[in-house]
Order: C-alpha cells, then sequence, then structure tokens
C-alpha cells in the first residue's frame, strides 16, 4: 500500500474515534478530516472543498429551508391538532396515526426537525389522555427514521447514495425510488408498535401528567408561584437610564428581570425586559428571586415594591409568556453558562430556572454550566415563544402554556407553503428540472412569498449537517485516488461471492446497520456506498440493488440512543433508558433486514446492469 493510502487510512480511524467519542462536534470532525487530506497532499486543495459545490449538499441546505416554511406556516402543528382529535380514547389508533402523520410529513423535511415538533404534541396528548408517553415517543422516533425511506430528500443518506451511483456513471436514484419498501416497513414498523413494542415500553410511570399547563402551573412546577413581584423604579435609582443589559441586575444580585410595566393612562404598557430596553424613573419592574435577594435588591436602587394585583398580572400575561424546553443534544449551549452563551440577548429570552435530573437548581443561574437533558423555563414575548420551535437544533420545547392559543398570531401563508412543496415534488418526480435546482427554486419560493424571512431560513439550515457532509466528501475522493475503495470492494466481493444474492443483501444491510451504531447514518453511507457499488460491479449484479440497501439500513437506525439524534432527542421526554432502545429495536431491524431484502430482489433483478 502507497504512503497515501496509509494516510487515509489513519484519517479514517481516527475520524471514527472521534465520531464514537462523541466529545467532538461532528461538523469539526468532517473540517479536521477535509483540512488533513488537503495538508498531506493526499488530495488537492480543490477537491478538498469541492464538497462545498457537490449538488447533495445543496439539495440538503435547501430542503431545511423549505422544512423551515412548514414549521412558520403552521403546517406541522395543524397535523399535530388533527392527531391529537382522531386519535383521543384509542392508545392503538392514536399510535398508528401519530407514526402515518409523521412519516408522512418527514418525507419532505428533516427528521430531526419533525421530531422536535411532535415531541410539544404528544405530550400535550399525553397530558389530555393519560396514555403514556413512554408508549408514545418511542412510535414517534421509528417513524421520523422511517420517513428517510418515502422519498429521495427525505434524508441526507438518500443523496449521499444517489450523488454517489451518478458519480459512477449509473442513474441517479428516483425521487420515489424507495418509497415501496419505506412503505411495507412502515405498515409493519406500525404492527409491531401497535402490539409487541407497546408491550415492551410497558411499565408504571413515575410521574403523573397534569391535564393541561398554564402559565400559572408551569411558574408552580418550577417553584416560582409567589415570587413575581413588581418595583417602582425611584426618582433617585442608580438603574435609571441604564439599559437591561447595562444594569446586570442578575450578575450583581442574583435577581432575574422579566419584564418592564409602564402605565399609559389607565392601561398596562409591557415589554418583555431584552437588553437594549431602557430603564425609566416610574417604571414598573417585574422581578424573581428569593426573597433576600429582592430584599437587598430594593435597598440598594432606591425601589419601591407595589401590589401585583389581578390587573398588573394579566396585563403582563397578553405580552410575556413561558415555555419549558429541554436542550437537544448537539446544542452549542451545552457546557456554557447563561453569561458565555448571551441566552438573552441571543435569543430575547429569560431563563427563569433550570430542573436537572428533576431538582431545580437554586441560587444565581448566571454562571451554571448547562447540560443536555437540563428543562429550562424561559420568559419572554409571545412572538419569541411561539418561534422556540424553529430552534431544534438547540432545543426541542416540551411544554407550552394554554394561553399562547388564544395569544399566537395566525399562520396565513399555509396554503402558499404547501403549494410550493406539492410543485416542488411534482418537478422532482417528473423530471422537468434537476432535483438540485427544483430544491432550490422552492427555497427561494417560501423565502420570497414570505412563508419564512430571510433570517429565520438561514437559522433553520442545520449547518452541522451541511458542513458534515460537505467535509467528509473529499475522504471519498481519497479512497476512491489511494485505490483503498476498490480493495475494500474486493474485499467484501470476496466475502459475499459464496453467500448467494440474498445472503449478498443480508450481509451489506448488516454490515451498514453495524457500523451505523457507532457513527453518523450519513458518514455511513458515504463511506460504504462506494464500496458497495464497487462490489456489486465486480460481483456483475445491479448496483442499484446494493445502493438501496445501503440507503434503507443507514435509516434504520433504531437500536441506540445515539444512533440518530431523533433517538436521542426523544430520551429523555420518553424518559427512557438504553435498554429500552435495544430491546424494542433489536426486533425492528431484523424485520426491516428480511423486508428489504426481500423488496430489493423483487425490485432490482441481481443481474448485471445496463448503463
Amino acid at each position: 500500500m502507497s504512503a497515501d493510502g496509509w494516510i487515509v487510512i489513519a484519517v479514517l480511524a481516527g475520524a471514527i474515534a472521534a465520531f464514537v467519542s462523541n466529545r467532538v462536534r461532528v461538523d469539526a470532525v468532517a473540517v479536521a478530516v477535509m483540512l488533513a487530506l488537503a495538508v498531506s497532499g493526499v488530495v488537492s486543495s480543490g477537491e478538498a472543498i469541492a464538497g462545498f459545490s457537490d449538488s447533495s449538499v445543496l439539495m440538503i441546505a435547501g430542503l431545511f429551508v423549505v422544512g423551515e416554511a412548514l414549521i412558520a406556516t403552521g403546517v406541522a402543528a395543524a397535523l399535530g391538532a388533527w392527531l391529537a382529535k382522531a386519535g383521543r380514547g384509542s392508545e392503538v389508533r392514536l399510535i398508528a396515526l401519530l407514526m402515518v402523520v409523521v412519516a408522512t410529513v418527514g418525507s419532505f423535511m428533516s427528521s430531526t426537525g419533525i421530531v422536535a415538533i411532535f415531541i410539544p404534541v404528544v405530550l400535550g396528548i399525553v397530558a389530555q389522555t393519560g396514555f403514556s408517553r413512554g408508549r408514545l415517543m418511542m412510535p414517534l422516533s421509528v417513524a421520523a427514521l422511517i420517513s428517510g425511506l418515502m422519498t429521495l430528500i427525505a434524508t441526507a443518506p438518500n443523496l449521499v447514495v444517489s450523488s454517489a451511483l451518478a458519480e459512477r456513471g449509473f442513474k441517479p436514484l428516483a425521487f420515489f425510488e424507495l418509497t415501496p419498501i419505506g412503505i411495507v416497513i412502515l405498515v409493519v414498523g406500525i404492527a409491531y408498535m401497535v402490539t409487541v413494542g407497546r408491550r415492551l415500553l410497558t411499565r408504571p410511570e413515575t410521574q403523573p401528567e397534569p391535564p393541561s399547563v398554564s402559565v400559572a402551573e408551569l411558574a408552580t412546577a418550577y417553584g416560582l408561584a409567589g415570587t413575581f413581584r413588581a418595583l417602582r423604579v425611584g426618582s433617585d435609582s442608580p438603574l435609571a437610564g441604564l439599559t437591561v443589559a447595562e444594569a446586570q441586575v442578575r450578575t450583581r444580585f442574583g435577581v432575574t428581570l422579566v419584564a418592564i410595566i409602564r402605565q399609559r393612562g389607565r392601561e398596562f404598557g409591557v415589554s418583555p425586559a431584552l437588553d437594549n430596553m431602557a430603564l425609566r424613573r416610574g417604571d414598573l419592574i417585574a422581578v424573581t428571586a428569593e426573597c433576600a435577594a429582592i430584599d437587598a435588591f430594593v435597598a440598594a436602587n432606591d425601589l419601591m415594591e407595589e401590589a401585583f394585583d389581578e390587573r398588573l398580572r394579566l396585563a403582563a400575561v397578553r405580552e410575556v409568556g413561558l415555555a419549558e424546553v429541554m436542550l437537544a443534544p448537539d446544542a452549542p449551549l451545552i457546557g456554557k453558562t447563561l453569561r458565555q452563551a448571551a441566552f438573552r440577548r441571543r435569543r430575547g429570552l429569560t431563563v427563569l430556572a433550570i430542573k436537572r435530573r428533576g431538582t431545580v437548581i437554586g441560587g444565581n443561574l448566571i454562571d451554571t454550566k448547562l447540560k443536555f437533558g437540563d428543562l429550562i423555563l424561559v420568559a419572554g414575548g409571545w412572538d419569541l415563544i411561539a418561534r422556540l420551535q424553529a430552534h431544534a437544533g438547540e432545543f426541542v420545547v416540551l411544554r407550552l402554556p394554554e394561553e399562547l392559543k388564544a395569544i399566537a398570531p395566525k399562520r396565513t401563508k399555509a396554503r402558499v407553503a404547501l403549494a410550493i412543496v406539492a410543485a416542488m415534488v411534482a418537478i422532482m418526480t417528473f423530471g422537468l428540472l434537476p432535483n438540485v435546482i427544483a430544491v432550490l427554486l422552492a427555497a427561494l419560493a417560501v423565502v420570497g412569498t414570505g412563508c419564512v424571512d430571510g433570517k429565520a431560513a438561514y437559522r433553520g439550515i442545520g449547518w452541522s449537517t451541511v458542513v458534515l457532509i460537505a467535509g467528509m466528501l473529499p475522504l471519498a475522493t481519497a479512497l476512491e485516488k489511494t485505490g483503498l475503495t476498490e480493495s475494500m470492494a474486493a474485499a467484501l466481493t470476496q466475502a459475499l461471492a459464496d453467500v448467494g444474492p440474498y445472503g449478498m443483501l443480508a450481509v451489506l444491510f448488516l454490515v451498514t446497520s453495524v457500523v451505523g451504531l457507532f457513527i453518523s447514518n450519513t458518514v455511513t453511507a458515504l463511506l460504504i456506498a462506494p464500496v458497495a457499488i464497487g462490489a456489486a460491479q465486480d460481483l456483475g449484479v445491479s448496483p442499484h440493488a446494493f445502493a438501496v440497501t445501503v440507503a434503507v439500513a443507514a435509516s434504520c437506525a433504531f437500536v441506540t440512543p445515539v444512533s440518530s439524534p431523533v433517538n436521542t432527542l426523544v430520551l429523555e421526554p420518553g424518559r427512557y433508558r438504553f435498554v429500552d432502545f435495544v430491546k424494542v429495536g433489536l426486533p425492528l431491524l431484523a424485520l426491516s433486514l428480511i423486508i428489504t431484502v426481500i423488496m430489493v430482489g423483487i425490485l432490482y433483478p441481481l443481474s448485471p446492469p445496463a448503463r
């Protein structure tokens, strides 16, 4: 083997170790791989950055924008509301409907995004019906993973596999090429989850679910009931003239400033406490903290306490809301303090309390390091509260207060967003334009028609996924240039030569699934798809049969909570243990293997392909 070949093997081994350790961001690993290959001279600088212009990368970025529009226009939320109504009264019917809706919507948007949208929907259904959250959250994650098999654009591995076929001179995957297999796996998955899977998840609930949640109930759940006080800024107060950021109330006094209230005639004007808002003499400020901290704050700043009567409370609730969120697995906030994260400046929301493993963390929160699984109670304007669900990469909204239903603005662009998505699907289905052009046109259309604003569109793009794929593509190039892909294909060919055509598919499915337990399914597809296609050529069978098997296996990441961000997101809300995913996921993975081998054998004759 050449020196370049050993370098590529070392880079690949280092990348896998970094992915498995889960201590380094996946996008950072991808950039490091790209730079290592370029600096070592294995690939040229042009080849190293070529991934950022790859059609599959551009398509994924565009699809994030289209998915953001479906969230912003309330299409997914409307489906959730219908689901709650249609499934009420029967847990079996609810599980089946949930999986169908999630798999359908997930066909056209990020599976991680669809799970983030439906977690609060499921929790709301649990609160209304008393059904077990543990028996609903797992079907949600399973359906989201299966949604990746419904269309070409449903998940990144599909696009990676399709691109690998095209690069080797074969016809890329069609828009609905995986759909027949996906539908069969979905039907079997639903049958499995409403029978065996549901029973495997049966255990006593450790915490009762409230019938509904209001602003007051959320505050009570975090021990904040009765702690809110209204303080008048006196004429000699050193706070007068300072902005909220300059006042540093939480940093200096351990008091959380929630809102600023100004009387306008007989009415109150209430504004959330944003960093750039200035405090004036005569303002009322709504704060929360322990009594001793507030007393010290009042004494030091010439403040006078006012009665927080019902009229004042109602005025505050009209403008300022609460929400309970959980940090997502790859949230950039993990490991940072609120001070380092500049949470209020970036999101316009104030952290009122943090709950870790069921215990509310007391004291001054400004220097508390955030951890995955932390539950956070935030306060802010209702418009910002309503947008929380659009930030699936940072956190998952667990509970929104019922007051939001009456206060949140109406979404009027839902039909426009649906029409744009339908047009995109039609163009891709009938091949009227290249897929990447159809997706980018749809992304431009949802922004141009106001379904989502430009800033939200950029925020909605999962940049870590985009960088991950773009950064890892040069590794596939390096494997090709050094002959390692050919060598691995030859080894796989030798291993498959004597097991027969169906045995080949089964072994390939298992190899992909096992690798996918430890590293991203996108990276798994990037590494295995070229090898599988090469092996198919050596064996004289259809490369599409092998490529489709890799794509399906990459999406069947049911077995561990770390196999996919989709599973990780439901771990805390579902109150699952690691073993829950193993005992439910292994039988489902075995069923998926059997279905894939049979369906691929029917759809793709295992004979030499026509170019």
